[in-house]
This record gives structure tokens, C-alpha cells and sequence, in this order.
């Protein structure tokens, strides 16, 4: 193992994880707690130490370990599906929680469920239409088919503006939700083309997205999303590389698309390209399984000022937090933290937070806790600002 950086403190926060439910299945209670470490956003105004938080769709399990690990023989028949989730709770959605870092704790102030105009609260479910309603058929603990929904998204990301708003990433379609203070959807915003399938939904459709983003690859859409300082610009990044291939499309071969939008209108204004590091360089994944190109992907990202962003590029175990800035078609990258290096730092790192012009604040996904796992948080301390330098 390589020795630690010494310029870099690392310290985890103590929080303990709030169970919202817990399911009957054959081989004992299954333990739903609350998801929120899909992404972490810093609001220009609030006290310091408060954060905003997101979790994704809500509780979910593939069809193997709903089987397997619990029990549920009759959902076998599901396996043949590519891509089925069982929904044990589906009442439990996408949600924002306020929270505030006092000193080495995480403390929840408040969790606001994301809600249509009518008071409907939003589900994890696909919507309809296309590729969206196949990609990830939902049912529930009977095996029954859950279907689709216009209040549906998998939330993976959030930005909070000045004016009490927030701009939510969705991986489904791929879409940014405009959510008003208290947590109703306003607006989304979707691919150019691809507004019909939301026709009749309790929020204004308005199909303003690049085109190409309605080619991420299923369940790649966005993740990673951030503001900048003055809050004009929106900074959103695609997973992974556009799928299929296309032939005549090699600067974006390899690479993740990264469009910046009009903050307030969602127009796009400039699009660059990620490249990401060669899979065997996530020492932690290489070493517990074959990795590939596919297993790559971006899960967050946040403003640092300037054109800067930080992106945070993982797999599963292994995640590096790479500085970009924005001044080229194919973005150069600085290395500031690979979670190699620092072995205390759990997998499924998603959520990145600015604390202070040094300090960080990550967040891991627990899932909703349905595999035993428990939301993590961990304070990154730097020498010197994270703004700054240049690419090398």
C-alpha cells in the first residue's frame, strides 16, 4: 500500500443511519433505512457545516439476492429479466435531507420528499415511454409488475441554489428536476425529443436537454452535477461514454460528455469530454474482480470556483477526485485524492461537498441499507486550496 499523503487528514463523522421500515421475508426482517449519500450540495448563505443531501430511487434488490439472501423462491421466475428490480417498499422515494456537520458529527435537521404539483409523492419507478419504462422493469414483493410513472426518477445528484430552489440530477431519462423550496417538482427538464412520453405530468416537460443525452447507456444518465459560484451555470456530467459506439463520434469515444447549462432554463451553452483512467488503475477493484471500460463512471462533481470542478471517477471500491478545468474540448486532469491511498475510505463513494475552500465532505451510498450497509461520511482536510494549480 502506498504511504499516505501527508498533507491530507482524513477523518470519518460519526452518524447513524434512521430506519424508515422494515419487510417480513422468510429469512428474517428486512431493514429499510433512509438513503441520502447519492449527492451532497453546499448552499450559498446557509450556516456553515449545513448540507443538503439526496438519496437515489428508494430501496431496491435484484432478483438473485432477493432470492438468495431472503428467501423469496417465487420471485425466480424474474431472474430471465434483464435488469428487474424487486421494490420492497415502494412508498419510499426520492428524497432531500438537511443536514449539518458540527464539529466530528452529522446531524439530520430535515427530510423533504420530492412531491408533484398535486402533493403526490414521487416514486422510483421508470416513466414511460421507450427505453425508460424497459430499462429497469420494478415489482413488488409479490412479483407483481410495479409499471411506470410520471413522478418516478432515480435521483442521484443536487445542486442548491440562493433562492431556496435545487436543480436534482435523474438517471433514468437522463433529466434535471426544478424543486421548489419544499420539495415539489416544478420542472423537468429532458433530451430534445423525448418530452412526449411525460405528456399529463403535474410539472412543466420541457424538452431543452442536448439531444445526445438521450443516448446515455440504461441507467447511465446523470449523476454528477454542479453549480457555479454566481449560480448561471449548471455543470452536468454523463456516467459513462454514449452507447452504442458511433463511428463518427471519436472524441467522445472512451469519454463521458459534460455539458454546461443555463442554470434557469436548462439551454445549453458548451460541451466537453472526460477521458477516464484505464480500469486496472482502480487497484481495489482490479484486485477483487476483472474490470473493464463499461465498469467506469462518474458519480459527482462539484464547482470549485472559476471554470474548476472536481470530479469524482470511480468504480466500486476504488474512487480518485480529479481537478478539471474547463478550457479545452477534452479536459486535462489533476489528481488530488485516490481512496487507494486511504484504505479507511468505504466503496460506493457518490455524494462530494465543499465545507470550506479546503475542506471536503464525502458521502457513500447505503442503498437504503437492503444489503446491511450503512451510510458513511468522512471529512477530507487538504494543506492548501483545493482551487488551483494547473493541469499537468
Amino acid at each position: 500500500m502506498a504511504d499516505e499523503p501527508a498533507d491530507i487528514t482524513i477523518t470519518r463523522l460519526t452518524w447513524i443511519d434512521q430506519v424508515l421500515d422494515a419487510v417480513e421475508t422468510p429469512r428474517g426482517r428486512l431493514r429499510i433505512t433512509l438513503g441520502l449519500g447519492s449527492g451532497l450540495a453546499r448552499r450559498a448563505g446557509d450556516p456553515p457545516g449545513v448540507v443538503w443531501a439526496i438519496g437515489d430511487r428508494g430501496p431496491n434488490l435484484k432478483i438473485g439476492p432477493a432470492v438468495d439472501d431472503h428467501g423469496l423462491a417465487h420471485l425466480s421466475g424474474l431472474a430471465g429479466r434483464e435488469g428487474a428490480k424487486i421494490m420492497p417498499s415502494p412508498a419510499i422515494g426520492p428524497m432531500l435531507v438537511q443536514l449539518r456537520v458540527e464539529g466530528d458529527t452529522v446531524a439530520c435537521l430535515q427530510v423533504l420528499p420530492l412531491r408533484d404539483a398535486t402533493g403526490a409523492a414521487f416514486d422510483g419507478l421508470p416513466g414511460p415511454g421507450g427505453d425508460m419504462a424497459a430499462m429497469e422493469p420494478a415489482f413488488d414483493l409479490s412479483g407483481a409488475p410495479l409499471g411506470h410513472s410520471l413522478a418516478g426518477g432515480d435521483t442521484e445528484g443536487v445542486v442548491a441554489l440562493a433562492d431556496g430552489t435545487f436543480r436534482v440530477a435523474d438517471e433514468y431519462g437522463p433529466s434535471i428536476l426544478v424543486v421548489a423550496a419544499d420539495g415539489v417538482v416544478q420542472a423537468r427538464w429532458v433530451p430534445e425529443g423525448e418530452g412526449a412520453g411525460l405528456a399529463g405530468a403535474a410539472y412543466r416537460v420541457e424538452a431543452v436537454l442536448p439531444p445526445l443525452s438521450a443516448r446515455r447507456r440504461l441507467n447511465r444518465g446523470f449523476e454528477a452535477v454542479a453549480l457555479s459560484p454566481d449560480e448561471t451555470r449548471l455543470h452536468v456530467i454523463l456516467q459513462s461514454p454514449l452507447a452504442p459506439k458511433d463511428e463518427t463520434d471519436d472524441e467522445g469515444w472512451g469519454r463521458a460528455r459534460l455539458w454546461t447549462l443555463d442554470a434557469r432554463t436548462g439551454a445549453p451553452l458548451a460541451e466537453h469530454f472526460y477521458p477516464f483512467d484505464a480500469p486496472e488503475t482502480f487497484r481495489r477493484d482490479a484486485l477483487a474482480e476483472p474490470v473493464g471500460p463499461d465498469d467506469l463512471k462518474i458519480s459527482e462533481a462539484v464547482s470549485l470556483g472559476g471554470d474548476q470542478l472536481l470530479v469524482l471517477e470511480r468504480i466500486s471500491r476504488t474512487s480518485k477526485l480529479y481537478r478539471v478545468t474547463l478550457d479545452a474540448p477534452v479536459l486535462t486532469k489533476t489528481l488530488v485524492l485516490s481512496t487507494d491511498d486511504w484504505p479507511e475510505i468505504d466503496a460506493d463513494l457518490e455524494g462530494m461537498a465543499l465545507l470550506s475552500d479546503r475542506d471536503l465532505l464525502l458521502s457513500t451510498d447505503n442503498d437504503f441499507g437492503v444489503e446491511g450497509r450503512e451510510t458513511a461520511f468522512y471529512r477530507v482536510t487538504f494543506a492548501a486550496p483545493l482551487a488551483g494549480g494547473e493541469p499537468v
